[in-house]
């Protein structure tokens, strides 16, 4: 049975060395925060949908329903609903800035190519997570938004027709659709958590790119304090930007 005080060690030391003393080169600028941001990102994505989960019902009768029921009746739900779909539109930006600083700064060559497509991995379950989720509501745009998407399978040679029947659950967009739609959009997000860590764990292996694109093996400092409190004013920038979203504008 492992004791407490291995967790603990397992923790301090796992801190110590990919968070506090991770050797990170000195030359980096902002655009390396965008990283960390897809992280928080996705920390809120997972907490408020696990929120908004237990009050939504996963039924073509009663979807539309209980999401007015979120908005106007649950303690803050309409916070919770207005987090959720502003932050993944926040999400999204913010990895798209990340994947362009990687073109930008040649951060697919080697030796970072497995990395690179680790993280293209990512954000292909995240689109698919987000037009999983954008079904849910069950309103006219998601049903038919649904409806089309899935039919484009249909172009497929010889078994498109099988497929599209296989992803409805049926012979058209009902019921089961959204039974599935509903169970993959609550369980893709912690697979992408997972990759997330092993993205990590690539990264840390291969070390930071810098924006001279040279090895700075020689000029490393430790990341905390120096980064940590530089993540931190992006995270100022970010979370203004995003509460102005959700409290001034609601865009969902």
């Amino acid at each position: 049975m492992i004791s407490g005080r291995w967790i603990k060690h397992f923790i301090i030391t796992f801190i110590s060395s990919h968070i506090i003393i991770y050797p990170t080169p000195i030359n980096l600028n902002y655009f390396w925060s965008f990283g960390s941001l897809a992280g928080l990102c996705l920390v809120i994505q997972m907490v408020s949908g696990i929120f908004l989960a237990m009050h939504y019902i996963p039924h073509v009768n009663f979807a539309f329903d209980s999401i007015e029921h979120i908005m106007r009746n649950v303690n803050y739900g309409w916070l919770i609903r207005y987090l959720h779909a502003n932050g993944a539109s926040m999400f999204f930006i913010i990895v798209y800035l990340h994947i362009f600083r990687g073109f930008y700064y040649g951060s697919y060559m080697y030796p970072r190519r497995t990395l690179w497509c680790s993280g293209l991995l990512i954000f292909i379950l995240m689109m698919a997570t987000a037009f999983l989720g954008y079904v849910l509501p069950w309103g006219q745009m998601s049903f038919w938004g649904a409806t089309v998407i899935t039919n484009l399978f249909s172009a497929i040679p010889i078994y498109g027709s099988s497929i599209v029947e296989w992803l409805w659950g049926g012979f058209s967009v009902d019921q089961s659709t959204l039974n599935r739609f509903y169970s993959l959009h609550y369980f893709l997000p912690f697979t992408i958590a997972g990759l997330t860590c092993v993205h990590l764990s690539l990264l840390h292996a291969s070390g930071s790119n810098n924006p001279l694109g040279i090895n700075t093996n020689i000029s490393v400092v430790q990341f905390y304090p120096y980064f940590v409190i530089k993540d931190l004013y992006a995270l100022w920038l970010f979370l203004f930007v995003y509460l102005y979203l959700v409290f001034f504008t609601q865009i969902c």
